[in-house]
């Protein structure tokens, strides 16, 4: 098969959980035979390759603002796409499905990941949370199939949309320490520190982190990993109720110095509410971190009994962590657990399967999205 990849920043994977999907399940498509064709965006890479493990790479211009960034690179790509003669065209966000129509107004085949619901994100405004809402719907006609990257996105587009879609989420890597030198160079000492690694965002709650472990009684420190590009009210919150042992570096892309941190971590913080599978919980749980998440569906489908879980509140994660810390001779069981969840669920060679087997069907018209009523069964076994 001849497939595209649309609507993502790129590879090599530097700056998402779209990219990286795209890298690790191209790169096994490409293994396989087929030709994959990852569209770039000009502006995030300043060496052009030709070819990335085995995918052909196109870059095309996108305007780099907030608002129009994603649309206008997917929208010249898919007018790039249209005059190819690929088989499949997997888009990555609903957000982009109103570039996309063109498509499939020429009977192209189109699949859409949906990612999770955007619209509940803090940052957009009214006209932003419409956008998305009315993205998500069109979605539902414009593709040939949808795809929801955890069951609780999909019984919400089964709900809300009467659409179903195949549930594929996304995977990780199974790592461990290899070199403590690196943390030691950030000041830090293996198990001394808790960790959360995200956007700083009130969705993703690193402030409510901040005040938990200011509640703690321990030497240890909390490193929080990460930033916002843009200078926010709450970004400023967050600098101002750090103290001495928060540890704030910043955005890191270097993946051996983040493994590192994820693997000599004493515990992990999952903030993020908004959303279906995360990729950082994944990674979290296959670097066999002792996680904390805070208590939504869709971490729950994820970390199962791999870890613990708190509510909306300071004090409910602050007794969390003083649990963890009062129990630190039990925490092994729940590492390993995380680490089998992982291999056994959520590895990349099962993601990579998945989608072949989603093409293929596209391909001979064996799945379709309107429904009547809700449908269960589903080529990935949501």
């Amino acid at each position: 098969m001849k497939i595209a990849m649309i609507g993502t920043r790129g590879v090599p994977a530097k700056y998402g959980g779209f990219e990286t999907c795209v890298e690790e399940v191209g790169s096994r498509l490409a293994a396989k035979g087929h030709q994959i064709t990852v569209y770039c965006r000009n502006g995030y890479y300043q060496e052009h390759l030709k070819s990335h493990r085995g995918m052909l790479l196109r870059y095309l211009p996108n305007i780099s603002k907030k608002t129009l960034d994603t649309l206008s690179h997917t929208f010249l790509s898919v007018l790039d796409a249209a005059v190819r003669d690929f088989d499949i065209h997997m888009v990555f966000n609903a957000a982009n499905s109103a570039v996309v129509a063109p498509l499939r107004l020429l009977g192209k085949k189109v699949i859409i990941n949906t990612d999770g619901l955007e619209w509940k994100r803090s940052k957009w405004g009214l006209a932003g949370r419409n956008y998305y809402k009315i993205s998500e719907k069109l979605a539902c006609f414009v593709a040939n199939r949808l795809v929801s990257d955890s069951d609780r996105i999909r019984d919400y587009y089964l709900e809300t949309h009467r659409t179903d879609s195949t549930r594929i989420a996304y995977g990780a890597y199974i790592q461990a320490c290899e070199r403590p030198d690196r943390i030691l160079e950030m000041g830090l000492k293996p198990s001394e520190y808790f960790l959360q690694i995200t956007r700083f965002e009130p969705e993703n709650n690193p402030l409510l982190t901040i005040k938990a472990f200011k509640k703690l009684k321990t030497g240890k420190k909390l490193v929080l990993v990460g930033g916002n590009p843009y200078e926010t009210p709450y970004l400023k919150s967050i600098l101002a109720e750090a103290c001495d042992d928060v540890v704030l570096p910043g955005f890191i892309y270097d993946e051996e110095l983040l493994r590192e941190l994820w693997c000599f971590c004493f515990a992990y913080i999952h903030g993020n509410e908004v959303g279906g599978t995360n990729p950082a919980l994944l990674q979290t749980m296959a670097s066999g971190c002792f996680t904390i998440a805070i208590d939504v569906p869709f971490n729950r489908e994820v970390l199962d009994d791999c870890g613990l879980f708190f509510s909306k509140n300071d004090d409910s994660l602050a007794s969390g962590m003083t649990w963890a810390l009062e129990n630190s001779s039990r925490l092994d069981p729940y590492r390993q657990r995380a680490v089998e969840r992982i291999r056994t669920a959520y590895s990349w060679e099962q993601v990579a399967d998945l989608y072949e087997a989603l093409f293929q069907d596209v391909m001979q018209g064996r799945v379709s999205g309107r429904v009547g009523k809700p449908l269960r069964a589903d080529p990935a076994g949501g």
